[in-house]
């Protein structure tokens, strides 16, 4: 299967990482980015292909992920248009719908629209996925292939469903780091070192995540077992109920929902 990435930023990289340690070549990989540094970078890490400017020939190819800022789809996809065959598209850029990309495209529908999140830099991400109509159920499995390269994946049936991925796990690992220094600030006011603070925030992060991912119950099982009648536990607990932390982080996430719709709405009729 070969693959050529428009873009060749961190998340292209990552992809190209995951997958080549899925027993993928150096040879099935082909990434056009305009900027000489990143060409060179990419070349030297993983020993692929890489040219300027989109051609037939660096276009040949099964799959064509567009790894480029949200801002430039409309232009790259555009020049893209008189080079689409019959290759199956990811895109990977946040906020930009798939009737906006399969009309800059020249109203080419062979499209995955893909939602990752950071994580998937150190191979522990997971991707909201939706699908145009005209994929079929063998691209399908391809685009999860390249996508579990980094991580987990998820299918949604509609794509308004994206911007609500996107609230949760998109947008998600700022939540998580936002919580991290919470506790990590907490916990020097508490007395602790910075240096013990922060790697008890962190572990018990990680501990607990690994947890809720290794166990068969659901979370508010977990939590339960963990809080005693009129212990610590019981105590905190108490406090976040009180302050309603819950209900601000689901209008958190309504919020970032929200805004996910507002930009697509402006991606889509800014470079309509």
């Amino acid at each position: 299967m070969r693959i050529t990435f428009i873009g060749g930023g961190n998340m292209a990289s990552a992809l190209i990482g995951g997958l080549l340690a899925r027993q993928h070549q150096p040879a099935d990989f082909c990434v056009i980015d305009p900027q000489p540094a990143t060409r060179d970078g990419l070349r030297q890490r993983f020993g692929l292909r890489t040219e300027g400017a989109p051609s037939a020939d660096a276009l040949a190819a099964d799959v064509v992920v567009l790894a480029v800022k949200p801002q430039q789809m409309q232009q790259v996809a555009e020049s893209l248009a008189p080079l689409m065959g019959s290759q199956l598209v990811i895109s990977i850029a946040a906020g930009i719908r798939i009737g906006d990309l399969a009309r800059w495209l020249g109203d080419y529908d062979r499209i995955v629209r893909a939602m990752p999140n950071t994580p998937a830099l150190i191979g522990e991400g997971i991707t909201g996925l939706v699908a145009s109509a005209s994929v079929d159920a063998a691209q399908r499995e391809t685009a999860q292939r390249i996508l579990d390269a980094v991580g987990q994946s998820v299918w949604v049936d509609d794509e308004s469903q994206i911007d609500a991925v996107t609230a949760v796990s998109g947008s998600g690992p700022a939540y998580v780091f936002h919580f991290i220094e919470a506790m990590e600030q907490g916990a020097i006011a508490l007395g602790l070192p910075p240096e013990h603070a922060r790697r008890l925030a962190i572990a018990t992060f990680t501990g607990a995540a690994r947890l809720a991912a290794d166990s068969d119950e659901p979370p508010a099982v977990l939590r339960e077992r963990v809080t005693s009648k009129g212990g610590t536990t019981a105590a905190a607990l108490a406090v976040m109920a009180q302050r309603h932390v819950a209900a601000h982080i689901g209008e958190a996430m309504s919020a970032a929902r929200q805004r996910s719709i507002e930009l697509g709405d402006e991606l889509g009729k800014a470079n309509g």
